[in-house]
């Protein structure tokens, strides 16, 4: 079968300059490479057409030579004189930026060597609060660990009045390039760890790291109506970044804690409200607390245990919320306790003038005993 156009598979015409060339080559490379398709004999063919018109036409001599006399130019049983190695520095640079593009490994600034930038970690901070200080919002400080230069040597990590020199391994570039068979990988310098430099008196007072481990305070403002698990962002107050990359954030995570009196949903509040059998009975006004006072509820006669009662705007109003919300009071009907003698029998007595009425005092009790009774005929 006869060989396909070497410009024709870079979508190139023959005039294409070197830099034309690269970047077609890229391009299809990236797009048929085996690890992103590893199940396609398609893409792997198509990828080894790639490869080798870029390995010709990229090459001055093999390019004249394939534009002189077509693919006998370059056959190594022909006239051109052969293919020639994979191991070119022109094909290593270019594959190798591929590689990294592919898992992660490519410099910043898109050229030269030297170490790369590197952005500093986040931090979690998880603060504390109360409900009423959700509702109201505060500032506050916090302390947090941090790294910081350190005095002795300035930051650089050597023992004052030596500096450091230049990585020996990369020679200052903070990577090193690895061939493993036609493949150019960079990977991180294990000499310097990507900085570039070595350090062979170190400083003792950071011992070599150039940073020391501190603890500094912050001032944080907890606004109105923050609500549990919500993070606050201070940028810049993470952990510092590597090779002049810029520092992470710090992220301050907020917890309620647990209420004595009130659930919080949302912007509502939630709370149990027990009253006395008497006053579920005959009806009454019953106190109240919200968060900004004291308030009151009429309980009207013949309440019944889990009636729900709402204070409109008594609740929170949230951080993105126009209004607050509500306060929701849940009735709980007490159950009187540790009686005498005297209050049995007058609840006895009164449980009898109750029987008499019937269904007009116990209109559920009636309804759920006539349930009971169809159920077992």
């Amino acid at each position: 079968m006869a060989k396909r156009d070497l410009y024709e598979i870079l979508g190139l015409a023959k005039n294409a300059s070197k830099e034309d060339i690269r970047k077609a080559y890229r391009k299809l490379a990236m797009k048929y490479h085996p690890d992103r398709n590893p199940d396609s004999a398609e893409a792997e063919n198509k990828f080894k057409e790639v490869k080798e018109a870029y390995e010709i036409l990229y090459d001055d001599e093999k390019r004249s030579a394939y534009d002189r006399f077509g693919h006998a130019g370059v056959d190594p049983n022909g006239m051109g004189g052969g293919m020639g190695g994979m191991g070119g520095a022109d094909f290593a640079d270019a594959f190798g930026d591929i590689f990294g593009d592919l898992f992660g490994g490519g410099r910043r600034g898109g050229g030269g060597g030297g170490p790369r930038m590197q952005r500093g970690a986040d931090l979690r901070y998880s603060l504390e609060i109360s409900l009423e200080q959700a509702a109201t919002g505060f500032d506050t400080e916090i302390r947090v660990p941090s790294w910081e230069n350190c005095d002795t040597c300035d930051g650089s990590g050597a023992k004052p009045g030596t500096s450091p020199s230049t990585c020996s391994t990369c020679n200052g570039a903070g990577a090193v390039r690895m061939q493993q068979g036609f493949f150019s990988v960079q990977q991180t310098c294990p000499t310097c760890h990507g900085t570039g430099q070595e350090i062979t008196d170190p400083c003792n007072a950071c011992d070599g790291v150039g940073r020391v481990r501190k603890t500094k305070t912050l001032q944080v403002n907890i606004p109105a109506g923050i609500d549990d698990g919500m993070r606050i962002r201070s940028a810049g107050n993470g952990e510092p970044g590597a090779n002049g990359g810029p520092p992470g954030d710090l992220y301050v995570e907020i917890h309620l804690k647990a209420h004595g009196i009130f659930e919080r949903e949302g912007d509502d509040l939630h709370c149990s409200l027990p009253i006395p059998f008497t006053t579920a009975a005959l009806g009454g006004e019953v106190e109240v607390p919200t968060l900004t006072g004291r308030g009151a509820i009429t309980i009207p006669e013949g309440t019944q245990a889990g009636k729900v009662f709402r204070l409109r705007g008594k609740g929170i109003k949230g951080l993105r919320s126009s209004y607050p919300g509500d306060l929701y009071c849940h009735v709980q009907v007490e159950t009187p306790v540790r009686l005498n003698d005297d209050q049995k029998q007058l609840l006895r007595q009164f449980e009898d003038s109750l029987s008499s009425g019937g269904e007009k005092h116990s209109p559920k009790t009636e309804s759920w005993t006539d349930k009971v009774k169809g159920f077992f005929s």
